[in-house]
């Protein structure tokens, strides 16, 4: 099984390269040419949840483009870094111009959703199209999953995210985040619990975590800049998530004015449903 994480992970490096955006070196995944798709992920993952979208995006005509946030995946994880949402926001800005993307389709997913929006509310007619996927916007109040929140206490969380790993973890992984465990070997899944804790044992995850800002000014951001916002999107829901649930997704679909889309899935569509997200991506972006 190690062997097999391994080769996992290095086909993933082998697939991207290293860039450096706001001082700090992290990693992109791209495949394809035309319109770019900026792919933005949330925790405990990287942009190696991608990995099965970016090849559909491509055959549809599009550049897919996932990059790791600082303090996830292949990125540094500098101790003095702002890991709030405005941070990774700010960061996230500074990454879009460092791939020098002028304009692009935007795809938010868990926290990637609030980060994502801190740099698209404030370069709105750069972003072409925006589709959410689970996510949480309403967030004044938001109550975090449990394995979530375990997380954030200095002491016993230090404890809780040092014994994330397998077996535990790949069942938990499993249990909240992939309906169809066919769709993803338990290799698969243990090389993104292995990205989580690369070089630092999880810490700067945890300080992701500390550095939430669920709050009713945030909320306010967020959705009232998507009311406001006027981009062509949609929502597309995983049926069975239970860290982010259907009071979110009504939240941001009324924001937005649409239909939202449920799909058969868990917590990581992307793992669950690849052909469907990247099916519903690509059609906005055709039609946009």
């Amino acid at each position: 099984m190690r062997r097999a994480v391994a080769e996992a992970i290095e086909e993933h490096r082998q697939a991207g390269r290293e860039f450096e955006a706001g001082g700090v070196r992290s990693f992109v995944r791209e495949q394809g040419d035309g319109d770019p798709v900026v792919l933005m992920h949330g925790i405990p993952v990287s942009s190696y949840l991608y990995r099965k979208v970016l090849p559909l995006l491509a055959d549809r005509g599009l550049r897919g483009v996932a990059f790791d946030l600082p303090g996830l995946g292949l990125a540094e994880r500098p101790d003095d870094f702002d890991y709030t949402w405005t941070g990774l926001g700010r960061w996230t800005g500074a990454a879009i111009d460092a791939l020098e993307i002028e304009q692009c389709h935007l795809v938010l997913h868990d926290i990637g959703g609030p980060v994502g929006l801190e740099w698209a509310l404030a370069n709105g007619d750069r972003v072409k199209s925006l589709t959410v996927l689970d996510t949480p916007l309403a967030i004044d109040g938001f109550r975090r999953i449990w394995t979530m929140a375990l997380a954030a206490p200095p002491g016993i969380g230090r404890l809780w995210v040092m014994s994330t790993r397998p077996p535990l973890a790949r069942w938990l992984f499993y249990k909240q985040g992939i309906a169809d465990r066919s769709a993803t070997p338990a290799h698969e899944v243990d090389a993104h619990l292995a990205l989580l804790h690369r070089g630092d044992d999880g810490r700067a995850f945890q300080r992701i975590v500390r550095g939430w800002e669920a709050n009713a000014e945030k909320e306010r951001l967020y959705l009232g800049g998507l009311r406001e916002s006027g981009w062509p999107a949609q929502v597309v829901w995983a049926s069975d998530d239970p860290a982010i649930g259907p009071d979110q997704r009504d939240a941001v679909a009324g924001a937005l004015g649409v239909e939202p889309t449920v799909v058969q899935a868990k917590h990581y569509l992307q793992e669950d449903q690849a052909p469907a997200v990247a099916g519903a991506i690509a059609d906005l972006a055709a039609s946009s």
